[in-house]
């Protein structure tokens, strides 16, 4: 039985999402226009996110570090394409208290300039190279429509910086990075992703080329769910990031930048939610198992208090539902809303039968154990068929959306009924890629550099293709 809070996702998508981050308390609106207030339960997610890639970064020889949330105008305009790329979502900062301010400030869309400028005065030798550094902040855009976690002028992200001494080592390090998003996507979030390149149109201001990871939302939607970026010796050259190389003579850096944002937790709702509230894969749920007694007598409560040490003790992120004052039809729904991967029901009626129930948030089902079971054993076990099982339903669900279409009618035919990723040949003129966009909004998600062309024919003009490429209709 559906949450009566939560409006089906089948009758409209948008409100059943609003519904679900309301229902779930994920976050709140503020008195702030355009921003929202990341409650605790929508920051205990963001929060594993963080340690999750934290760790991976690290593994990977990143340090963290942290730069001022301002920016002066003068060292934002040092790159054009920058500065011009950014300039409609930027805010300003005019007074310091009650005085003028003799140069405006931004605030931080993203950081490029300020490790750049940073770089120009630490950088001085091939041996000081490679410096590769991240900070996990917030930054601001003056987004005109907003909607929690997928669009907000403030958002919380990571952002990586790094440089190097050559041109080799900066695009591994591009690679290197786009492929650990995709890990995390696949093996954390069970979201099946599909990277690439984006077109010129759509890489990032400033960068040589862009790499990203697009993810499909459960109504064909795309999202665009993280970058990684070459830059070359652009913000090198305009930053005065020079360096002594192995020739005694001065080269200028290389460098890349690479992010992801809080819109992962958008991601997720958007994937595997339903019209009881969140589903979250276990790898990456604050919380993993609930335990909830019913009644409580010694037994039960013994059991319970058992169950919930030795799961502590194996790692197990777990927590008990002993309030008395609620049913446990309210505590079943409540752990549903918050998208608890497992339930562990102790009750009277099992327990003269021996048995305990486990229940998966993902499809309901419950099984029945033995109560005198190795609880850490058959929780892992659940665990892991949970998240292996969310990945399958989400990339059957995608490759169902997926398309490929070969002139314009069967193009537009697909995303104004059936919408999803459509793989199309494109013959790399941007007059043709507007022209798709005429298709309700549709843009390119990236080139597949990989792949073969499908007929060697542009889908628009019908010339000969360079490109296969993955459009979609994007959030």
């Amino acid at each position: 039985m559906a949450n009566k809070k939560i409006t089906s996702r089948d009758l409209d998508f948008a409100k059943w999402y609003t519904d679900v981050v309301n229902a779930a308390h994920l976050s709140s609106y503020s008195n702030v226009k355009g921003c929202i207030i990341l409650e605790p339960n929508g920051y205990a997610i963001w929060e594993k996110m963080q340690q999750t890639l934290d760790k991976m970064f690290k593994e990977t020889g990143h340090k963290n570090v942290a730069m001022p949330m301002l920016i002066p105008e003068n060292l934002m305009r040092k790159e054009g394409e920058l500065i011009n790329g950014f300039a409609p979502e930027v805010a300003w900062v005019t007074m310091g208290g009650s005085k003028q301010l003799e140069e405006r400030m931004c605030i931080r869309p993203t950081s490029e300039t300020l490790f750049s400028d940073y770089y120009s005065s630490v950088v001085k030798s091939y041996r000081d190279l490679p410096l590769k550094y991240n900070q996990w902040c917030s930054v601001m855009r003056w987004e005109k429509e907003t909607r929690p976690f997928l669009r907000s002028r403030e958002f919380w992200w990571q952002e990586g910086h790094t440089v190097h001494e050559t041109q080799e080592e900066a695009e591994n390090e591009t690679r290197s990075m786009l492929k650990t998003y995709e890990t995390f996507f696949k093996d954390y979030l069970a979201i099946p992703a599909i990277t690439g390149r984006k077109t010129d149109k759509e890489k990032f201001a400033g960068a040589d080329y862009t790499l990203t990871v697009e993810s499909l939302m459960y109504n064909g939607i795309s999202l665009q769910s993280g970058t990684s970026h070459y830059f070359g010796q652009r913000f090198s050259k305009a930053y005065d990031i020079k360096f002594l190389n192995r020739q005694n003579g001065f080269d200028y850096a290389y460098q890349t930048s690479w992010g992801v944002s809080s819109r992962m937790i958008g991601a997720l709702i958007m994937v595997h939610s339903d019209d009881d509230g969140l589903v979250l894969p276990p790898r990456i749920a604050p919380t993993q198992v609930r335990i909830i007694p019913i009644g409580d007598n010694e037994e039960i409560m013994g059991l319970a208090s058992g169950y919930l040490k030795s799961l502590k003790d194996a790692g197990i992120s777990v927590d008990l539902d002993n309030n008395d004052q609620t049913s446990p039809g309210f505590k079943f729904a409540e752990a549903e809303v918050l998208g608890i991967p497992v339930r562990i029901e102790i009750g009277k009626r099992d327990l003269e039968n021996g048995q305990i129930t486990l229940t998966r948030r993902d499809t309901k089902q419950k099984m029945q154990i033995s109560k005198d079971a190795d609880i850490v054993s058959e929780v892992n076990k659940l665990m892991d068929t949970i998240q292996n099982d969310m990945l399958a339903r989400a990339t059957a669900r995608r490759d169902s959306m997926t398309f490929n279409a070969t002139n314009l009618d069967e193009f537009s035919k697909i995303m104004n009924t059936t919408p999803g990723f459509v793989h199309a040949d494109w013959c790399g003129d941007e007059n043709c890629e507007l022209k798709i966009k005429e298709i309700r909004g549709t843009k390119s998600r990236c080139i597949l550099e990989d792949e073969k062309l499908l007929t060697g024919k542009c889908v628009v003009c019908g010339k000969e293709a360079k490109h296969h490429v993955v459009w979609g209709i994007q959030y």
